[in-house]
């Protein structure tokens, strides 16, 4: 005889038809302390994000339970902040483990699509004039349009047979190539990258190189550390330096390189989900790479309503892999006759 399968909701399963557990919760009725402790952010940010998102995350469904924006953006950045789908957050909001996983996928998406919106480089000239004029203040760098850099975040194993994803520590991880200004804001996130590629072979197969190549950025560059190759529109550390102009560069160079370390601290400070304290993300490496670059749009709207970059505890459980830093300088002579010229000029 044959058996009926029935479909269970689960929300309904945990509360019943009729008690409307998920209209419970209201943002009005609890404390900025409270929501800055649960979800990581105060009521206006989340306010922001219902009026950013609301419009997509209230798409027609067959359920007449349909969770509400407000609540699904809760979840996501619940689970965001603190990187556990425990009980106890489901159940603050009134849903279940499962609808929680939804709505963080929900919002995910909802974030992705619109990353371009909140993470660019400045076109405008004054823009690019005042960016120059911040990264000059930190330690009199000249030119500079922005720092990048790469940092590892850990995935589950995609399957025994792919070892693309295996770092040098030997562990699973995404390579994500991301660039900031002066103040910790990303102005480039490319988050999926396996892991066993090394920095510099992220950076040759980027998108940011094609944008740079195509000399869009004429009057300025990029800083990168040592495990780039050094390019017209990338100045690189020297290697050993023997002047004291030389020495000069490399300090400001690394003072103002500073800057999107300090970054990465921050990010995964804020976004537990990334730092590895709850282990590592537990999603494909597509999915995963949508949930940090969720997190970079996150980090710049926070930027935008003025939460302090710098003011979380600096975290992290996941190494950086060390690279085998190959000096191939001399490849590129223009790029050596740009940064003897930078050195002549502005350090000498």
């Amino acid at each position: 005889m044959a058996v009926p399968i029935a479909v269970l909701d689960c929300d309904l399963l945990l509360y019943g038809r009729g008690h409307r557990t998920l209209d419970r919760f209201k943002l009005e009725d609890v404390t900025d302390e409270y929501l800055v402790s649960t979800y990581g952010f105060p009521r206006q940010f989340i306010y922001y994000l219902v009026d950013l998102l609301g419009a997509t995350l209230s798409r027609p469904t067959q359920r007449s339970r349909a969770i509400s924006p407000e609540t699904q953006i809760l979840a996501a950045l619940g689970f965001y902040t603190s990187g556990s789908f425990q009980t106890r957050m489901g159940d603050a909001i009134g849903i279940s483990q499962a609808s929680m996983s939804r709505c963080v996928a929900n919002v995910t998406e909802a974030l992705v699509e619109r990353a371009s919106q909140f993470i660019h480089f400045p076109e405008d000239e004054a823009t690019v004039q005042t960016l120059k004029n911040d990264f000059y203040g930190l330690a009199g760098m000249p030119g500079v349009l922005g720092v990048v850099d790469c940092t590892h975040v850990a995935i589950k194993a995609p399957n025994a047979e792919d070892l693309s994803y295996v770092n040098r520590k030997g562990l699973h991880s995404l390579n994500c190539l991301m660039v900031c200004d002066s103040r910790g804001a990303l102005l480039s996130a490319e988050t999926h990258w396996p892991g066993s590629l090394p920095d510099c072979t992220v950076l040759e197969q980027a998108a940011l190189t094609s944008q740079f190549e195509t000399e869009l950025h004429k009057d300025g560059w990029l800083l990168g550390d040592s495990s780039f190759l050094l390019r017209t529109w990338l100045m690189t550390p020297l290697h050993i330096p023997e002047t004291p102009a030389e020495y000069r560069y490399n300090m400001a160079h690394s003072a103002t390189h500073n800057v999107i370390e300090r970054t990465f601290r921050t990010i995964r400070s804020r976004f537990r989900c990334l730092d590895g304290s709850k282990g590592t993300l537990q999603y494909s490496p597509e999915k995963s790479s949508h949930i940090i670059l969720a997190c970079c749009v996150l980090h710049n709207i926070s930027l935008e309503h003025g939460l302090d970059v710098w003011s979380s505890p600096a975290t992290g459980h996941m190494e950086q892999p060390e690279e085998e830093y190959e000096q191939m300088e001399s490849v590129d002579s223009e790029a050596c006759r740009v940064r003897q010229e930078l050195l002549l000029t502005h350090f000498s």
